[in-house]
Order: C-alpha cells, then structure tokens, then sequence
C-alpha cells in the first residue's frame, strides 16, 4: 500500500470529521483502547484547529485519509512536572495530539508510517524530542511507541477521570 503523508488541508476537514466520527463509532463497539467518545474527543474541531494552525498531517492511502497526526509544542499541564530525558524549551519539543488511524486501515502500517513521517520530521525541523502520553490502558499505542524508541517517563493524572480516564503513561524520543 502506498502511503502518502502531508500537511493537512481545509479541504480535508470533513474527511478527518468523518475519520473520528468512524473511529470513536468502531471503538465504541469493542475494546475501546484510548477511551474516546464521539462528540468529546477527538472532533471536527480539533482538525479545523490542527489545520488551521498548521500542525495536522494526514496519511493518505488510495487517495483516502487513513491516518492523521497533530504535531505542535503545545504540552498539556501535568507533562511540567514529568522527569524528561531531555531539558529543552517546547519550541524545540514536538508534542503528538489527535494520533488517529481510520478502522478500514488498522494493523496495516499506518499508525508506524506516520510515528516515522513524525520522528523524521522533527529531524528535518531541528527538534530535539517527541513527547506525547496515551491512556495506561490502550496497549496497541503503547506496543507501537515502544517498538519506534520512545521511552517511558512516568504515569500522570491528566484529569479526565471523570470519562473514566484515570492515568496517562507519558513518553518520549530524544532525537
């Protein structure tokens, strides 16, 4: 399958609504690894911000999005007090958001594409870590930052334990 992964567009907007809307419908019938709901996370909303900001890239297969990254240097509060492996300004730190593969296009490579479009990236841009946390149950995600090099920093309260959401396991690549 060949993938292509680029800066994400205003045109794509309703295909990365429908990508979420179809996700969080798939995970909501089975093993809902990261604990999402439609409607709450991830929304239209967060692509509309992604792009406009110009932080989403989208995995394309087929001429369909099948995946979708946010890259920025926004880290959520709880990340402050983590023991890095590397202390740096977040200008010079991506932070990964909204990392979202459409159900027809699981186990097929995307996911890893886009963790290695996202470390690659961040070579190119001079940034010197990838940091990101997922939810301590979503085992798949947390199989596949492992296997790409990212390290273990700590388990925090993100504060969505009101959603069931009690810890997150933070991560981090030093480039």
């Amino acid at each position: 399958m060949h993938i292509i992964i680029e800066k994400g567009l205003k045109t794509d907007i309703e295909e990365l609504a429908l990508l979420y809307d179809e996700l969080n419908d798939y995970l909501a019938s089975g093993e809902n690894y990261p604990g999402w709901r439609k409607g709450i996370y991830p929304t239209r909303e967060n692509a509309i911000e992604g792009i406009a900001n110009g932080h989403l890239y989208v995995a394309r297969a087929s001429g369909k999005i099948a995946g979708s990254i946010i890259l920025n240097h926004e880290p959520v509060p709880a990340y402050h007090g983590a023991n890095w492996g590397i202390d740096a300004d977040y200008s010079e730190i991506f932070v990964v958001h909204t990392f979202a593969v459409h159900p027809a296009y699981l186990k097929k490579g995307i996911g890893s594409n886009l963790i290695e479009f996202a470390v690659q990236h961040s070579i190119n841009e001079h940034i010197k870590s990838i940091r990101l946390d997922v939810y301590e149950h979503n085992l798949p995600a947390i199989r596949l930052y492992e296997k790409s090099g990212f390290t273990y920093v700590g388990t925090v309260d993100l504060g969505l334990g009101h959603y069931g959401l009690d810890y997150f396991r933070l991560y981090e690549k030093v480039l």
